[in-house]
């Protein structure tokens, strides 16, 4: 494996990016970085979320910058807010010991006045979604005539989004001899047309296999009735003690609906979708980012640019129409050779589904078995022990407390205190689960082959 030093990293990126504990390059950063540092190169590149794009592209075009020029250089095209904001930390961050260069995330939800009088400034680097964009080149406030390269960042999603006239129209008003590279989890029809139009004998980079899931992840189905949907996702959740992912929702209202069931029954749960304001968003990312939510109810396109590691599981309540949408959900867990679970909750009508996806990623999915009301209180149980093995104790601070605690307790003894515990910590689950019903799982519908 080469260094980044060996990939003809500049010195001054070279030591930013130690500081933020880049030790070796990912694979797709491997592949990517020497060719962009080339001239008159156009790059395609596949690659699963959370597999290093950001540094793939941004360390070569942040190295081929000018900074004595302070007009746009290099334009980022991604579809989200979220995204850009992120991209544009990023790239922040790996210039750190670039004096003087800028860049600007361009974005609607914020003043345009603003954006504009940074513009007039000068910045070197533009990372915008489509439509603001386009709204400052209808104003005449952006000079994309010093473009030399272009990266469309989840160029899959942005057609998916609609912005297909929008980057059509951007990429008409910058320079017929610029380099254009296009990053994107998946490569369905419509990225075809844009590689066609705009791209010089791109060179194609695939790291895995085209549509191909992460093969750190496990994907586990389970097929129950429609009516049961709910209450299977509390048994799994409640499983999985230490969960911290996603649940995927079709629909807004649906997400809310969930969302507040959650919340109802006593989960660490928030929702996030299109009906949002964006301080709300803003509000609940944050949440989710500092891990004071476990669980993110969410839409497909409310958690595009939602850039968090360490999920450890994605729960599908609802089975997206296509395999990419798929994939890039399933791709926010499991990563950086991290394993993970992605998990379907499937009703009889979506079986055909389940099928197609299998075949497409070329990968077996488990069927789950419905955990018992007995093993999922004993799991609980033994994560509570785990905790109060690990617990660190602040032996300066409770000391003056404890002879009080001691004469408080002393009447009881250690088996006595342990079943108080735990009964305090469980007797919402021990009652819920001492009533509740067995799911039926639907057997002989699918079988895997």
């Amino acid at each position: 494996m080469k260094t980044f030093e060996e990939l003809g990293v500049a010195s001054p990126i070279l030591k930013a990016i130690q500081e933020l504990g880049y030790e070796s390059p990912m694979p797709v950063q491997e592949e990517v970085i020497p060719f962009l540092l080339g001239e008159d190169n156009d790059v395609i590149a596949l690659a699963q979320t959370g597999t290093g794009k950001t540094a793939a592209y941004g360390l070569p075009i942040l190295q081929k910058i000018n900074v004595s020029d302070y007009h746009p250089q290099a334009l980022v095209l991604c579809p989200t807010r979220e995204l850009c904001l992120q991209i544009a930390d990023d790239l922040n961050d790996y210039s750190k010991y670039i004096d003087n260069l800028k860049v600007l995330p361009v974005y609607g939800g914020s003043s345009i006045e603003s954006q504009i009088k940074t513009l007039k400034r000068g910045v070197h680097i533009v990372v915008a979604t489509p439509g603001r964009l386009l709204d400052l080149m209808n104003r005449k406030t952006v000079d994309l005539s010093g473009v030399k390269n272009v990266i469309l960042d989840e160029a899959d999603e942005m057609l998916n989004m609609g912005f297909t006239d929008s980057i059509n129209a951007i990429l008409a008003e910058v320079p017929a001899s610029r380099n254009m590279l296009l990053f994107s989890a998946t490569m369905p029809q419509g990225i075809a047309g844009i590689t066609r139009k705009y791209m010089k004998n791109p060179k194609e980079i695939v790291i895995g296999v085209k549509n191909e899931g992460n093969k750190n992840i496990r994907n586990v189905y389970y097929m129950v009735h429609a009516r049961d949907k709910y209450l299977a996702l509390k048994r799994i959740v409640d499983y999985y003690p230490n969960i911290y992912g996603i649940v995927f929702c079709r629909t807004r209202k649906e997400t809310q609906e969930i969302a507040d069931k959650l919340i109802q029954d006593g989960y660490n749960a928030d929702s996030l979708h299109g009906e949002l304001s964006q301080a709300q968003r803003d509000y609940v990312m944050q949440k989710f980012r500092v891990k004071n939510l476990q669980l993110l109810v969410a839409t497909d396109v409310a958690a595009r640019g939602l850039d968090v590691d360490n999920l450890t599981h994605v729960i599908h309540y609802g089975l997206p129409d296509d395999v990419e949408s798929y994939t890039h959900r399933s791709g926010r867990t499991g990563r950086a050779g991290k394993t993970g679970i992605s998990i379907a909750i499937c009703h009889i009508k979506e079986k055909g589904k389940i099928r197609e996806i299998e075949r497409i990623l070329n990968k077996k999915f488990e069927k789950g078995e419905m955990p018992s009301g007995k093993a999922i209180c004993e799991k609980q149980l033994f994560n509570l022990v785990d905790q109060i093995e690990k617990v660190k104790v602040n032996e300066e601070e409770i000391s003056p407390l404890m002879p009080s605690i001691f004469r408080k307790l002393e009447w009881l003894d250690k088996e006595d205190i342990i079943k108080r515990m735990v009964s305090l910590e469980f007797n919402r689950l021990l009652d819920y689960y001492r009533d509740a019903d067995e799911i039926e799982i639907v057997d002989d519908v699918y079988q895997l082959r």
